[in-house]
């Protein structure tokens, strides 16, 4: 945090985000930290997928208002048309944020699922993908969380984040684990963008 308070900003290159959010309670800051990223970052072109979860927690017309764009759901359409959601997302975005992630998107893109769009898109892109977990209490010390975060971070152009302890809805207790502020993610997209550069050389 910088001495106002306010998420301090770090250097972003991106020019093309793609932000998914999935059905973590934190989806609901979600409409701050774009504020945000329009604040910080004027020059940045955002698109946003929410999953169907997400929408429990966030308002796809609250994250349009604040972007400009539709913001679709995360589904294949159900009447057929010349539209490939995932190529387009695949191909557009330079940066892909998973903000915040869950338990299961962690296990179903370490698999290789690729039932939505946006998850196909990630496991066919090049581009950069950060993902922020945000888990109930315990999740970290699991055989599944373990093995699904080894997998997931084998991948030369994704990073993953720590997950900060925050209150528990259930337990009241500071043992649930959300997602890291954004600018933390970014600045450890910033890293690895360095580092792929570096190895291309």
């Amino acid at each position: 945090m910088g001495e106002t308070g306010r998420p301090q900003v770090p250097p972003f290159p991106a020019e093309r985000l793609l932000i998914l959010a999935t059905g973590s309670l934190g989806a609901a800051f979600l409409p701050y930290w774009l504020n945000w990223l329009r604040c910080s970052y004027p020059s940045l072109d955002v698109r946003v997928v929410v999953t169907r979860s997400a929408e429990r927690f966030v308002s796809r017309q609250a994250i349009a208002a604040l972007i400009g764009k539709d913001v679709p759901v995360d589904a294949w359409p159900d009447a057929p048309g010349p539209e490939s959601p995932h190529v387009e997302y695949a191909s557009w975005a330079d940066t892909v944020v998973v903000y915040p992630a869950t338990y299961h998107f962690l296990g179903r893109f370490a698999g290789g699922l690729a039932d939505t769009p946006v998850l196909l898109a990630l496991q066919c892109t090049s581009a950069l993908i950060g993902i922020a977990p945000a888990l109930p209490p315990g999740a970290t010390t699991s055989y599944a969380y373990r093995r699904h975060r080894a997998a997931i971070e084998e991948r030369p152009n994704v990073v993953v984040v720590d997950p900060v302890p925050v209150l528990s809805t259930h337990t009241r207790r500071q043992d649930a684990l959300g997602a890291a502020p954004l600018p933390t993610l970014i600045e450890r997209l910033v890293e690895l963008r360095a580092t792929r550069g570096k190895e291309e050389q």
